[in-house]
């Protein structure tokens, strides 16, 4: 009998695992789709970018609503206005490499398959071996609050070797948070999708710019 509740339990969880794991990759594909979207509308009507302190407070204040919400339907509303926003401050970025660089589409193109490819790397590779990577966490919290803090100096002191720094931090730290987040979600650390999916738009919102930046630098033709 007690053999048999403990079947029956792990069944349910593997399926509750499974459930997690494919409503996350929808809302995740559905976000990214509604951000290019936005992101476009950014670029064609050839919006200003909002500045920094705005795009934290939109930031911020939508990611407290996501999450404050994540166990309710209107979370899935904040989820979308929160990648929406985050599409919309993108655009101009887009436009400013394709327009002070003669191969600026080329890097932009070049970006998004690098973020595509790491993205899909890193999740086959957490997917198929199965592996724990909860050990990360505080690692990569500590390591997200040092790069967020320089990142902060770099633009407020104009330091473009340390902004180029914070973009090759970010870069490890973004695929770090990719393996960690699909770890815990196989692993029933995480049973929200809304969260789950907030985590991976984030990290590869972040593994995209980070890329743009560096290939920018040293791939550039003005």
């Amino acid at each position: 009998m007690r053999l048999n509740t403990a079947i029956t339990r792990t069944e349910e969880s593997i399926l509750s695992t499974n459930k997690v794991l494919k409503n996350t990759y929808l809302l995740l594909s559905m976000t990214l789709l509604f951000s290019a979207m936005t992101a476009w509308a950014s670029m064609y009507f050839n919006l200003p970018h909002p500045g920094m302190i705005l795009t934290m407070v939109g930031y911020f204040g939508l990611l407290f609503l996501t999450t404050k919400f994540s166990d309710r339907a209107l979370g899935l509303v904040f989820v979308f206005a929160l990648t929406g926003f985050m599409g919309l401050t993108l655009g101009p970025i887009i436009n400013m490499y394709t327009h002070a660089f003669s191969n600026g589409n080329e890097l932009v193109m070049t970006a998004l398959g690098g973020t595509g490819a790491i993205f899909l790397g890193l999740s086959g590779y957490a997917l198929t071996t199965r592996k724990d990577f909860s050990f990360m966490s505080g690692f990569l919290m500590v390591g997200i609050l040092v790069a967020f803090l320089a990142g902060l100096g770099a633009v407020l002191f104009s330091i473009p070797a340390l902004s180029l720094a914070v973009s090759a931090m970010f870069i490890l730290l973004m695929s770090g948070m990719i393996l960690f987040q699909t770890s815990e979600i196989i692993h029933g650390g995480e049973t929200n999708y809304i969260l789950a999916t907030v985590s991976l738009y984030v990290s590869i919102y972040n593994l995209f710019l980070s890329l743009l930046q560096i290939l920018g630098v040293f791939g550039g033709d003005d």
